[in-house]
């Protein structure tokens, strides 16, 4: 503990957060445009694979290949299945909702995160963080107004399934720390991705267009870059600190739509965004605040 805290530094960490979550919205942004010409589950396999060879090659050259060893193989398993359902369902909805209706839909997820770790993790959510959770939820439904014939939009309830696949999966991975290294964690998860959303995307595989392989290899690259610069913020940083950044994938998405879809998120979506991230920031302050109790020493009575 003492290692690490020496080694911390805000600043850089808030830095590389920062372009994590911009590189990762490039990555989604690549994906959003691959939608449209392949099967969602065919975009998932080359969201794995393509970054696969540039995240091997920094563990290569970092931690080394013992970096690599999986010690809890049923975690790694439900992690990669957590993750074909994850991004399947989020790249399917990509392709009728703008990048930015969907991120705003996900960003339930922390949420869910603190919900489920109740009954996964055992910890103890006050009732604050139960009113946060569900002004968040609030939030979703504003975004996910019935449509024609007074049904909520598919798309949005995939993105809404992809949340909460991920939500799940963030469990698996608080506990995959205790024993796993994040050079394993990263590896195993882009390779499992790959080789399972593989198996099931084969019966209704198209062939790669040549003109895409640009497309594919940035996307794969920008989402390995945003891998490497998540784990270095974590590692500089505290979670607390850097966790509410994420939040700013929302005006890279924004960006991207304008520029190569030329739309903007409508007056509902903005409403349900705001109450949303409204909830999540809250959500991180009520955590922040439990932390620093638990650390204090005790008054005597």
């Amino acid at each position: 503990m003492a290692a690490m805290t020496a080694h911390s530094s805000p600043a850089r960490a808030i830095v590389w957060m920062l372009a994590a979550v911009a590189s990762f919205s490039l990555m989604d942004a690549g994906m959003k445009l691959l939608s449209a010409h392949y099967p969602a589950l065919q975009v998932t396999v080359l969201r794995g694979a393509a970054s696969l060879p540039f995240v091997l090659v920094w563990v290569l050259a970092t931690a080394g290949p013992r970096s690599l060893v999986p010690v809890r193989w049923g975690l790694h398993l439900l992690r990669g299945l957590l993750g074909i359902v994850m991004i399947a369902c989020f790249v399917y909805a990509l392709r009728e909702l703008p990048l930015s209706t969907a991120y705003t839909i996900y960003f339930v997820a922390p949420l869910l995160v603190a919900a489920l770790s109740v009954p996964l993790l055992g910890e103890h959510v006050g009732p604050r963080r139960w009113v946060a959770i569900g002004i968040g939820l609030v939030g979703v439904l504003v975004v996910l107004r019935p449509g024609v014939g007074g049904l909520v939009s598919f798309p949005g309830l995939m993105v809404l399934l992809a949340a909460t696949a991920y939500a799940v999966a963030a469990v698996t991975v608080s506990l995959l720390t205790r024993t796993d290294t994040p050079q394993s964690m990263v590896v195993w998860f882009l390779l499992l991705l790959a080789l399972g959303a593989g198996l099931m995307a084969w019966p209704e595989w198209r062939p790669l267009q040549l003109r895409h392989a640009a497309l594919i290899a940035g996307m794969g690259l920008a989402g390995a870059l945003g891998q490497i610069a998540l784990t270095r913020a974590f590692q500089l940083g505290q979670a607390s600190l850097i966790a509410p950044l994420e939040y700013t994938g929302l005006v890279w998405v924004i960006g991207w739509d304008l520029l190569l879809w030329q739309v903007l998120p409508d007056r509902m979506t903005w409403v349900g965004a705001a109450i949303i991230v409204a909830s999540g920031l809250y959500l991180l302050h009520r955590e922040r605040v439990t932390r620093t109790r638990h650390m204090q020493p005790l008054d005597h009575p």
